[in-house]
């Protein structure tokens, strides 16, 4: 039976890194196995405006529904970028490009995927990180910021990501938990969810990162319970650029990045076919970890 014979799926990937030439080539190559595929874009298509407009664009005409959440590569403001908006103003700006291309945001309603697996209603979430996600040792931020900058594994995003108008990255953070917390809280309680963030909800989602130190800039106690406060029947992320299924409390949890070509083609080739969320597939299906991978030496 082919993926169109089978109805449509709700299929997720990230970091897409369209920067580089080889993932653009794979973006645009980019097809449904079926006319009502779903496509979930966790974050990080790229840095600059005009490229993330053409990738989103490009997958909008593709997918029935395309629904995207911030990375932080989007939110750098880059020197090349002819738009130097920072911060919470390049987040909206980014929002009103993608409603522009019928792309759903985490400030749009939550949609409701009625397909195989469905009733869900798919949570896109814009939540930081909050420097919680600290490496052994480091009783707090600053000392787990040393130990990163003596290791010299520090995330451009001490340089690139501004939080205007917040006075650090972990204030936006705490008011994007809160804002988010409250629109979950309103979701329909008799339904499950899919939570899609770029960043892992889970502190455990980071064990394999080879420089623990990076955690720091992958997330946020703050979400350690949403899986289970939330319902949820998946949790899609990506940031870490090691693709992998994992379960935490009964909760299935994917990361579904690309990265960059000089980590795909470390693991035999080119990523293949955007990860199936819905319906659950027999590879997940039994409940046991799958697909781990060697976390690489490599900044998100």
């Amino acid at each position: 039976m082919t993926p169109a014979e089978a109805g449509p799926r709700l299929l997720a990937v990230s970091d897409l890194h369209v920067s580089f030439r080889a993932n653009r080539e794979i973006v645009a190559a980019l097809r449904p196995g079926s006319p009502g595929d779903w496509l979930l874009v966790a974050g990080d298509v790229g840095e600059i405006v005009g490229q993330i407009e053409w990738a989103l664009g490009t997958l909008s005409q593709h997918f029935a529904k395309v629904i995207w959440v911030p990375g932080n590569h989007e939110l750098w403001t880059h020197a090349a970028d002819p738009v130097q908006l920072r911060g919470e103003a390049r987040y909206r700006h980014l929002v009103q490009l993608c409603r522009g291309l019928g792309v759903v945001t985490p400030e749009d309603p939550y949609p409701v995927w009625n397909g195989p697996g469905g009733p869900v209603t798919i949570a896109p979430l814009f939540v930081l990180y909050d420097y919680t996600f600290r490496p052994a040792g480091a009783a707090t931020q600053e000392a787990a910021l040393a130990m990163a900058y003596k290791e010299g594994v520090v995330c451009t995003d001490e340089v690139l990501l501004h939080p205007d108008p917040y006075p650090s990255r972990e204030a936006w953070c705490r008011a994007r938990v809160a804002y988010t917390a409250g629109r979950l809280a309103a979701v329909d309680p008799g339904r499950p969810t899919v939570l899609v963030n770029h960043f892992p909800l889970v502190r455990e989602n980071t064990d394999l990162l080879r420089h623990q130190v990076f955690a720091q800039w992958c997330g946020t106690t703050a979400t350690a319970d949403w899986h289970r406060a939330y319902r949820a029947a998946a949790v899609v992320y990506g940031h870490l650029h090691i693709p992998r299924t994992t379960w935490q409390d009964g909760v299935r949890f994917e990361e579904v990045s690309y990265g960059y070509p000089r980590e795909w083609e470390l693991r035999g080739g080119p990523p293949g076919p955007p990860r199936q969320i819905l319906p659950e597939s027999v590879r997940t299906a039994g409940g046991g970890r799958v697909a781990r991978e060697e976390a690489l030496p490599h900044e998100p």
